[in-house]
């Protein structure tokens, strides 16, 4: 990106709310997957701290939110996020993802918002916040943005997301297409000339403009083509551009649709199941997670109380491993040999669930121990976790601009108004 992009065309965007530190789940089902794309060196990859989206939820108290910001880009840096290889930045030191998320919720319609399932979802099942608010109902808007700022010509935008997510891009796509359509579809006036008379028509025959069907020798007037355009737009945004495209035929030269913002793509991503210690989905919130920065005793004393195959109510009871979250974790961190031993002690009674966590930790430890290490490193120097906060921010910021200098243009106006003025035009009120 930027001078040393190297002719990439792609780019990575992701990012995750600052909740705190992070945990052996976030590395696995997003953090494994970051580091594999920014050691592909046909990516560019984006990566950041969302600080605005914890505020869509947590806007009543917002004091953790600099420490927790702190706390993630440590835990960036600790799993392998590279500032050399990715551009990792705070999203509110980018100010330009606001103001394209204003301008995008311009033409996001309401009942497509209400619509997304998590939204739903979330004012059913959290009730110690009030979560009616535009922020948090404008959430996917501001999603959006996060991602279509860094939209280059030529350039794919990729979103690694599960299986769940897919839904939020496509909504993202949805709304660049919106946007795309109502700032960029623009009809070249040359379609009014007489020469072009039969083009006419033939458009007006599509979008089923009256005075023309009933006499088409009449002239569209000056005043009328405001009109003769608003049906064009209401058309084509109704049957779709290409069908519009189709229809029109020889006349679809004196039409044009720019793309302002490219519309992301998603990149479906395989993750391991990854339970918590309780057996369901890991969570900060539930207390059943393991963090990247746990202790050795704390590993030991968290996984000796892990929930296993409910069947195994006696040491001599046979189990079922693949139904253990305790095996869940030894296929991450075991290794083969460790992984049979497991899985033919659980199933004959072999071995104990004690005994069978017990090695399961010994290999968590090993394999977060270096994690663990640098992370230690980094908490020893918040200065230089700043520092790369606010270098990694400065250069997104770059990219930020370029889309926001082309965008406000497209849909202000305002160089090609001024080059009017300056030209000889006359200014309004003169």
């Amino acid at each position: 990106m930027g001078k040393d992009d190297g002719g990439k065309t792609k780019r990575v965007i992701s990012g995750m709310r600052p909740t705190g530190r992070l945990h052996i789940g976030h590395y696995f089902g997003a953090l494994q997957n970051w580091v594999r794309l920014q050691n592909d060196l046909s990516y560019d990859c984006l990566y950041f701290i969302a600080d605005w989206h914890a505020l869509t939820s947590d806007y009543a108290d917002t004091s953790a939110v600099a420490q927790n910001s702190i706390e993630i880009m440590t835990d960036y840096l600790a799993a392998g996020l590279d500032p050399q290889k990715s551009i990792i930045f705070l999203q509110s030191q980018v100010p330009e993802h606001a103001e394209l998320h204003l301008l995008l919720s311009m033409v996001t319609p309401l009942g497509w918002l209400e619509r997304v399932p998590t939204y739903k979802e979330a004012l059913e099942n959290v009730k110690d916040k009030d979560l009616h608010t535009y922020g948090f109902l404008g959430y996917p808007v501001l999603q959006t943005a996060d991602i279509i700022i860094y939209s280059k010509e030529g350039v794919s935008l990729i979103v690694p997301v599960g299986e769940d997510q897919v839904s939020h891009v496509e909504l993202s796509r949805e709304i660049v297409r919106r946007f795309n359509f109502y700032i960029g579809f623009d009809i070249d006036r040359r379609l009014f000339d007489k020469e072009n008379r039969r083009a006419l028509l033939s458009v007006a025959k599509v979008i089923d403009y009256i005075p023309l069907l009933d006499d088409p020798n009449s002239e569209v007037h000056t005043e009328d083509i405001p009109f003769f355009e608003e049906d064009a737009n209401t058309d084509a945004k109704a049957i779709g551009l290409d069908n519009f495209y189709s229809q029109v035929g020889d006349a679809r030269k004196f039409f044009h649709s720019a793309k302002i913002l490219v519309e992301p793509e998603a990149m479906l991503t395989q993750t391991p199941r990854i339970p918590g210690l309780d057996g369901r989905k890991m969570s900060k919130s539930y207390g059943n997670a393991i963090t990247l920065s746990e202790s050795d005793a704390d590993i030991r004393a968290k996984t000796k109380v892990m929930v296993t195959d409910p069947a195994r109510k006696r040491r001599t009871d046979p189990g079922n491993p693949d139904v253990c979250p305790v095996y869940d974790w030894h296929k991450l961190f075991s290794p083969p040999e460790t992984l049979k031993w497991s899985a033919e002690g659980c199933r004959t009674a072999g071995i104990g669930c004690i005994e069978c966590k017990a090695a399961m930790a010994d290999n968590l430890i090993k394999w977060i121990a270096p994690i663990r290490e640098r992370r230690v490193e980094y908490e020893k120097n918040p200065r230089r976790v700043l520092e790369l906060i606010d270098a990694g921010s400065k250069r997104a910021r770059v990219e930020a601009i370029k889309t926001m200098t082309r965008v406000r243009e497209a849909v202000f106006g305002w160089e090609k108004k001024r080059a009017e003025i300056s030209g000889g035009g006359t200014a309004a009120g003169a």
